[in-house]
């Protein structure tokens, strides 16, 4: 049966039993209007013509958009989840790893809202790859945030710390025995290039990334980390994985001649 443009094309179904036909009394299960003319089956349910092209429409179809979009709302998630992981710890000063649960089902939930419900294979991949990501990653601001507690402590009581303290040379203002290794040290630091900073933030970057397995060496606790963090990454899995809910929209067919799908 020719179509013009603005029909929607759909294959014919193909039924066990042919679809009865539509009567004039038949309404639309979207629109709720009565069905004249051509109409088609959604889901076995009777459509109109325009609420079959408005549904087709509607669906979200796996390509490159959906995914492109769903992994950068993947990544924002991602963002969030780091600088949550690692603002609570800072501020806490305590390691929480059950937030890598709440890491996980952000990233795994931002994908599908990207992607409009479309998930699959390649959206789990990212949703994996994000959460261990930002859950590793937060490592590299806890770390710098505690060096910086330790240098400004090690400062306090070198200021702090009587001159008594510093033997008896200090007294006649001379430290012999200090001044050799000192210059010693820093004609070696001249000696030594400058890391550039692309170099200090990829090792950074490296030893984020390693630090979940890195951690193995505190034992337990260690371990313990890195089982909550699998099931982070289960959880972005999970619900990342394609969607069942799908759109059988087969037709048209006309009123006086749906019998002709069999």
């Amino acid at each position: 049966m020719p179509n013009d443009n603005n029909t929607p094309q759909f294959d014919t179904a193909q039924y066990a039993t042919p679809p009865s036909p539509a009567s004039t009394t038949d309404r639309c299960f979207s629109c709720n209007q009565p069905v004249a003319g051509q109409y088609y089956r959604v889901n076995g349910k009777i459509a109109c013509d325009a609420c079959a092209n408005r549904l087709q429409h509607e669906q979200p179809v796996n390509g490159p958009s959906g995914f492109g979009r769903g992994l950068l709302f993947g990544i924002g998630a991602s963002i969030v989840g780091l600088i949550l992981y690692a603002g609570f710890t800072i501020v806490t000063g305590f390691y929480i790893g059950y937030v890598s649960l709440a890491v996980g089902w952000m990233v795994g939930k931002a994908i599908m809202a990207g992607s409009k419900g479309i998930g699959g294979r390649r959206y789990q991949i990212a949703a994996l790859l994000l959460t261990y990501a930002a859950v590793s990653l937060a490592e590299i601001p806890i770390a710098v945030h505690q060096i910086y507690k330790t240098h400004e402590a090690t400062q306090s009581s070198a200021v702090n710390k009587p001159a008594s303290a510093t033997g008896p040379s200090a007294k006649n203002g001379t430290a012999p025995d200090q001044t050799a290794p000192d210059q010693e040290n820093s004609g070696e630091a001249k000696s030594r290039p400058p890391m550039s900073f692309s170099s200090a933030l990829g090792k950074l970057i490296v030893l984020g990334l390693a630090s979940p397995f890195l951690e193995l060496e505190a034992g337990v606790q260690g371990v313990i980390g890195l089982v909550i963090l699998f099931i982070g990454l289960q959880i972005a899995w999970k619900i990342t994985r394609q969607s069942q809910v799908s759109m059988d929209i087969h037709g048209p067919y006309s009123n006086t001649s749906a019998t002709s799908a069999r």
